[in-house]
């Protein structure tokens, strides 16, 4: 297994209370004691090794992290298939709600995506191999420790996924600014995968072609488009809303 460092007090918590496999975890003799009681707590509970280190050492390991004093070095984020993805919602006799995103390349992006996500009860979420970020330790510090929950598959070719997900009766909507459809007159109580586009571009043309239907959110202001991961959290919301009203 390849292993490799996360850093900061939500990351560390949730990976020791997910069950993931930690080697070691490393606390600055110079941390705040609020910071490092609770992951002191939870690595004895776990069996976990807990070390103090100089401050130094710790930047070093975790290199461009703001890891608050606090580091562990962990197997590196297992990927699932889509498959599981699916599976997760018939175990809990749920229709699907999935992310699809498109090369989404700001670590800090998909982080708050990911914890958008674990609130909402998306049941997995699907990136691209190629020009996407991965499951990074800076991903992990932005979603505060939701990556430990939100199943993340990683696929080879995004278009394929999508007739996919159709043929096993899941619709796919693509979150578009040019798009026709407000997103609020639009029936989302259904088997459904939300496709969110690159920071820049948005949604590639031959994905955007694929999907079933286009949905815009309404803009008033000057600028007229939000960031990635916050149009995402309203698409998801409103998934939410609509879902929740129709129980």
């Amino acid at each position: 297994m390849e292993e490799e460092f996360i850093g900061g007090k939500h990351s560390v918590l949730e990976a020791l209370r997910s069950g993931r496999t930690i080697n070691k975890i490393w606390i600055a003799e110079q941390a705040q004691k609020q910071l490092a009681q609770p992951i002191i707590a939870e690595a004895k509970r776990s069996g976990v090794v807990v070390q103090l280190a100089d401050k130094r050492k710790l930047d070093q390991m975790a290199s461009g992290l703001q890891h608050q004093g606090i580091v562990a070095q962990v197997t590196a984020y297992a990927y699932v298939e889509v498959e599981d993805l699916l599976a997760r919602a018939e175990e809990r006799g749920e229709m699907p709600f999935l992310l699809l995103l498109d090369e989404i390349e700001d670590p800090h992006n998909l982080g708050s995506i990911l914890r958008t996500a674990d609130c909402t009860g998306v049941h997995g979420v699907i990136i691209p191999k190629r020009r996407s970020v991965g499951l990074t330790a800076a991903v992990s510090k932005t979603s505060a420790g939701a990556v430990e929950y939100v199943p993340v598959a990683r696929v080879t070719n995004l278009a394929q996924t999508i007739e996919l997900l159709k043929e096993r009766g899941v619709w796919v909507a693509g979150a578009d600014v040019g798009a026709e459809q407000p997103v609020y007159q639009t029936n989302l109580n259904l088997p459904l995968a939300i496709v969110i586009g690159n920071e820049g571009k948005g949604i590639g043309r031959l994905i955007k072609e694929k999907c079933d239907f286009l949905l815009k959110l309404p803009m008033f202001g000057q600028i007229n488009s939000l960031n990635a991961s916050v149009a995402a959290s309203v698409f998801m919301y409103e998934v939410v809303r609509q879902r929740t009203a129709a129980r």
